[in-house]
């Protein structure tokens, strides 16, 4: 929901209204016609037209044989552009898919984006449960993932209990922390452990562990290491884990200051 109040004074109406067309289009997977959304945007049908026109020519809409009309493949293309500048270097990549060769486990870097907790690369490994929730893109259950609780570690007390009552505490699982107070003695106690992580709040059965790749005064240039196992494995090897996950992260951390030089 966009706030009102926030309205830039030299806000470009037409570009807004593009994108409302390009979300509506996005939000429908079966497509839809140009009187769809113009109701859906609220825009008269011939502004909709000459907007439609306009995405379809640049590639980010498709029309399709019976009228309607789906995102395009332009679309595919920012999101590839946008994975990748969040990734970091084209080494970090690499070093995530030897993790997760090396140790089976499908490894996650995460970050802040505009405030907000985000996975933005993931290398997947055979001995981890999938998680189809954790993929790029912004980190819905971060109270519920080592990922987001080793980025919001690195706030403020005050900072964090802003962000999970802006964000909610859902409850993922019987085992999901969904108290301030409940969640900051978590957070505390990964601190001392040197890692935090979580075990089947998240998702039954699986585990998660997370460190802190680089601090930085600029949240949005913190980025944190999180690798995801069967919860059995983590009760067993948790010290193993850390072990790992700070090597990886060493290397990571190496590789993007390297490029930065």
């Amino acid at each position: 929901m966009r706030d009102p109040l926030a309205e830039p004074s030299d806000l470009i109406r037409s570009v807004s209204r593009a994108l409302r067309v390009l979300e509506a289009v996005g939000r429908a997977p079966k497509g839809l016609t140009v009187k769809q959304i113009a109701r859906r945007c609220e825009l008269t049908v011939a502004t909709t037209y000459h907007l439609v026109r306009t995405l379809a020519y640049e590639g980010y809409v498709i029309r399709r044989e019976d009228g309607t009309y789906i995102v395009g493949l332009e679309i595919a293309d920012r999101y590839r552009e946008l994975v990748t500048a969040f990734r970091g270097p084209a080494a970090v990549g690499e070093i995530l898919r030897r993790a997760a060769l090396d140790t089976g486990y499908t490894h996650y870097l995460g970050r802040f984006v505009g405030g907000q907790v985000a996975v933005t690369a993931v290398a997947e490994g055979h001995r981890s449960p999938y998680l189809e929730d954790l993929v790029p893109g912004f980190d819905e259950g971060a109270h519920a993932t080592a990922l987001g609780k080793a980025l919001l570690a690195t706030l403020t007390p005050d900072q964090r209990m802003r962000y999970l009552r802006e964000y909610g505490m859902r409850p993922f699982t019987s085992a999901t922390l969904t108290s301030v107070e409940a969640f900051e003695a978590d957070i505390a106690a990964g601190d001392r452990r040197g890692m935090q992580m979580e075990i089947g709040q998240f998702r039954q059965g699986v585990a998660c562990a997370a460190v802190l790749v680089s601090p930085d005064k600029d949240m949005e240039r913190r980025m944190v290491l999180a690798c995801a196992l069967p919860a059995g494995e983590m009760m067993t090897s948790a010290r193993a884990v850390r072990a790992k996950l700070l090597t990886v992260a060493r290397a990571v951390a190496d590789s993007v200051a390297a490029a930065e030089s």
